[in-house]
């Protein structure tokens, strides 16, 4: 037997050196492969069998879809939206208080003129005159702020009223 001190020594200590080194590097390359298959795993899921292809156009494939249900909402929403914008324009948004004394009385101003307009000046002004004995109210329609009837300059007043709250 011949010692480390030979050739055929020194070229077994070479060779096991080798393979230590070798193995060292085959141990480093497992833990490697081990990490990437787990961020392979936390990228493709649980699954893993798609490759990183596949797993792109799939999730292209989903977003698309979910694309597509979103655009789909979003037309469903601006159409309910036109909807109530157009129920709103006809709502009453405008409203015009006056109170006064019809007949000089002092009975501390007991009558009233209401006008309930909408944003195109439509609607109704309403007129409660009132003495000790009776009570009158009167209705006109109003068309862009003004009717086809006569109006007090109470019942104007009160539209006007009612118009100002829009400038505000």
């Amino acid at each position: 037997m011949e010692g480390l001190d030979s050739t055929t020594g020194i070229v077994a200590l070479a060779g096991a050196g080798v393979a230590i080194i070798a193995l060292l590097v085959a141990v480093s390359a497992m833990v490697r492969l081990r990490r990437l298959r787990a961020a392979q795993k936390a990228v493709l899921g649980e699954h893993g069998t798609d490759d990183l292809v596949a797993h792109g156009v799939g999730s292209r494939k989903r977003v698309e879809d979910l694309e597509a249900t979103i655009e789909g909402i979003s037309r469903t929403l601006a159409s309910r939206m036109d909807e109530a914008e157009t129920r709103l324009d006809g709502s009453i948004s405008q409203v015009g208080v006056l109170r006064y004394d019809a007949f000089n009385e002092s009975t501390g101003r007991q009558s009233s003129s209401i006008a309930l307009l909408d944003d195109h000046g439509d609607g109704v002004v309403i007129s409660a005159i009132l003495q000790r004995e009776q009570a009158r109210v009167y209705a006109k329609p109003l068309a862009a702020g003004s009717s086809e009837l006569e109006l007090s300059p109470e019942e104007r007043e009160a539209i006007q009223i009612a118009g100002g709250q829009e400038r505000r």
